[in-house]
């Protein structure tokens, strides 16, 4: 629960800082051009708002439904759908009044606004934490593969070499270069010998599924582990183990890999095992019981921490400027990349889609402010680009006619556009409850 807690709060500090810079830009390119701002809200505010203040020409405030927010630009048909005002003679102070030059302006402000301080964070994360990553060729035993895994045609132990015949530096970004950029193969070192792992378009699907690389597989662990934390009334601590014993044979059997262990306690699900522990340099045997999940109870900690050598790149402020620069290109390119996902009907992306839970579910259970920020530019850049998409209730329906009106010189008619925006926030309203509703399918069918 605190772990649920966490998370939202992470996703409403996210999205309020988002959404405010993003109204903020529609707001500033409006004053350069000398548009009157009516209203800037942070979330909505059918019926009532829980705070506003009216500073100028502008009232500011806070709405109760959290599902965005809105600059309400007088003289534009918005999601505030107001006719009586668009009834009335242009004034020179509105919306559309101005060049259309100037309204492409005002339009594009929120999503320039997204990505420039999206790159700003990548530059900023950089210089504060730098950068650390798992070089694939130092995942020295292999993978542990799970049943999508196994589905797919990858083996425990098998070592990653390239996807594509192309080696891939970080093991992390492995299966998301498999995803992004439709891959046909990946090559693996199985047994001493180089094998070619085949990926159709039913295994993006089954990968598009995975919330997370561990559902495919994982690093590979040797079985030197020693007891980190015991859980409250679970049968280690029955049995009487403590936290340092170190794990040596069980029921007689000995283990090369930490999986092997574990998929041995799958086997003995109710019933007794023989463990051999060290403690404090002398050996003892203690009889444990395996619970019906085939779990004994404690978090395992390796001997050798450094089990696995990682790269750590540290950066100085002129050093991040290019290098945040190319994550943010780089993480808005696989965005896209993704994006078109959802239009090949083999790879099944459409049924990935989520709402505010898959969202929120990408935060840390614990408040970690790399990883937050690191988030915030992500969903940072997701926002500019869904707010470009050709959809007349979004940003990039008002570019498209203003576009249009810029090349061929003429004017979308208001009763035209009024019509457009209706149509948009109905096909809008239909995606976030589609997408929302995948969540709760998830939810209910224990997927999510």
């Amino acid at each position: 629960m605190e772990a649920i807690l966490i998370k939202t709060a992470q996703l409403l500090l996210s999205l309020s800082i988002l959404v405010v810079l993003h109204e903020a830009g529609h707001f500033m390119f409006a004053r350069l051009f000398k548009t009157r701002v009516e209203k800037f809200y942070l979330f909505f505010d059918p019926w009532f708002s829980l705070f506003k203040i009216k500073k100028g020409e502008t009232e500011y405030g806070i709405g109760w439904l959290p599902l965005g927010g809105y600059v309400k630009i007088s003289g534009m048909i918005d999601e505030s759908m107001d006719k009586e005002a668009m009834k009335l003679p242009p004034q020179p102070w509105e919306f559309r009044s101005k060049p259309a030059w100037q309204r492409l302006f005002i339009m594009l402000g929120g999503v320039l606004m997204n990505f420039l301080f999206a790159f700003i964070i990548y530059i900023a994360v950089l210089f504060a934490w730098g950068d650390m990553y798992l070089p694939t060729q130092n995942v020295k035993y292999g993978i542990v593969v799970n049943d999508v895994g196994e589905k797919i045609g990858f083996r425990t132990g098998d070592k990653i070499l390239s996807v594509d015949n192309q080696p891939i530096e970080e093991f992390h970004k492995v299966i998301p270069t498999v995803i992004l950029d439709a891959a046909k193969t990946v090559q693996v070192e199985r047994d001493g010998q180089k094998v070619d792992v085949e990926i159709t378009g039913e295994d993006l699907a089954l990968l598009l599924k995975s919330k997370e690389i561990k559902e495919i597989w994982e690093e590979r662990l040797p079985y030197e582990i020693k007891i980190g934390k015991l859980a409250k009334d679970y049968p280690a601590e029955k049995a009487g183990l403590q936290v340092g014993d170190v794990l040596g044979k069980i029921d007689g059997h000995a283990f090369e890999f930490y999986d092997q262990f574990s998929k041995y306690l799958e086997t003995k699900k109710n019933s007794e095992i023989e463990m051999e522990i060290t403690r404090d340099g002398q050996r003892l045997t203690k009889t444990v019981a395996v619970n019906e999940e085939g779990k004994l109870g404690f978090n395992p900690a390796f001997i050798n921490p450094d089990v696995f050598e990682f790269k750590t790149i540290k950066y100085g402020f002129p050093e991040s400027i290019p290098a945040g620069i190319k994550r943010g290109v780089q993480t808005t390119t696989n965005y896209l990349k993704q994006f078109k996902l959802f239009f090949k009907k083999d790879t099944k992306a459409y049924e990935s889609l989520g709402g505010f839970a898959t969202i929120g579910s990408i935060f840390s259970p614990t408040w970690d402010w790399e990883h937050f920020w690191s988030m915030t530019a992500f969903i940072s850049i997701i926002l500019a680009i869904m707010n470009l998409l050709p959809i007349p209730a979004l940003d990039g329906g008002h570019v498209l006619f203003l576009l249009g009106e810029i090349i061929t010189g003429r004017k979308p008619g208001e009763k035209f556009l009024e019509y457009a925006q209706i149509g948009g926030m109905i096909l809008l309203l239909a995606l976030v409850l589609y997408a929302n509703a995948n969540d709760i399918i998830k939810m209910i069918n224990g997927t999510f």
